[in-house]
């Protein structure tokens, strides 16, 4: 099925600037502990202590990525990241079974990979408040950005049949798993395509349940596309200094919130 036309890549050079950041703090703490522990154990003529070695990179690490003021979840990839690659090294596993781990790991993690956006399920109950909250738009077009396996959609579109639901999906096995759980719902559209190059302007309603990074970025593509009176709906991830219009709590175990933005 073909994308709509692209737009501009402007809107995720937040995600990949950070991307880019966490890179660079990760190699500094690295050059930052070589630089003094080689030339400290050479001039003694002694082995570099790997273990003692990769706890101080990450210990600086997470001091770079602490100063510089990064999420919590970033302090700790980086206070982990180096000591558990040379635990895993220790282990003496077929380097065959690392690829096979990260082929299926981006198949359904893709998001996380190009944009910080890993795999969020959302429940029925969040499914119910959607239909709920959207009740008065009989004939709604409906878009769900990052669809997952069409938690959101499927029921969705088995109660409204007489809207229109379209689901955006990237990582090829959750995409896979969404077209078959849509595949007999002739109002419902399933495509492989990049939020950041779906056209929003057709639909009344447009439904997220991401994280954190890329919410403000969605919000400047959101109000630039989105036409006036249509529906921004974020699942528990409000946008940054933005005053939410309504927010509804989900009655479910996670205590979901529904951050609703009319354009």
């Amino acid at each position: 099925m073909s994308l709509p036309p692209p737009e501009s890549a402007d809107a995720a050079a937040p995600v990949v600037g950070s991307q880019r950041r966490q890179l660079a703090l990760q190699l500094a703490a690295t050059l930052a502990v070589l630089s003094l522990a080689w030339p400290y154990y050479g001039l003694r003529n002694e082995q570099l202590p790997w273990p003692q070695t990769a706890l101080a990179i990450g210990a600086v690490a997470l001091l770079f990525a602490s100063i510089t003021r990064q999420a919590w979840w970033w302090r700790l990839m980086h206070a982990l990241f180096v000591p558990l690659a040379w635990a895993a090294s220790t282990l003496a596993i077929d380097p065959g079974w690392y690829l096979l781990l990260f082929i299926l790991l981006l198949l359904v993690y893709r998001g996380a990979l190009g944009g910080q956006v890993p795999l969020y399920l959302s429940n029925r109950a969040s499914a119910a408040a959607l239909a709920e909250l959207t009740s008065d738009l009989p004939a709604m077009r409906f878009l769900d950005l990052g669809a997952g396996v069409g938690s959101v959609l499927g029921p969705l579109a088995r109660q409204r049949p007489e809207a229109r639901f379209t689901g955006v999906e990237n990582a090829p096995a959750t995409w896979a798993v969404g077209r078959l759980r849509t595949v007999g719902l002739a109002n419902c559209d399933w495509r492989w395509g990049d939020i950041w190059h779906t056209e929003l302007s057709a639909y009344d309603v447009v439904y997220a349940f991401l994280s954190p990074a890329p919410m403000a970025a969605l919000w400047e593509k959101a109000q630039r596309e989105m036409r006036p009176g249509a529906l921004f709906i974020s699942n528990s991830f409000a946008v940054p200094d933005v005053a939410a219009e309504r927010i509804v709590e989900v009655n479910d175990v996670r205590q979901t919130r529904l951050f609703c933005y009319r354009l």
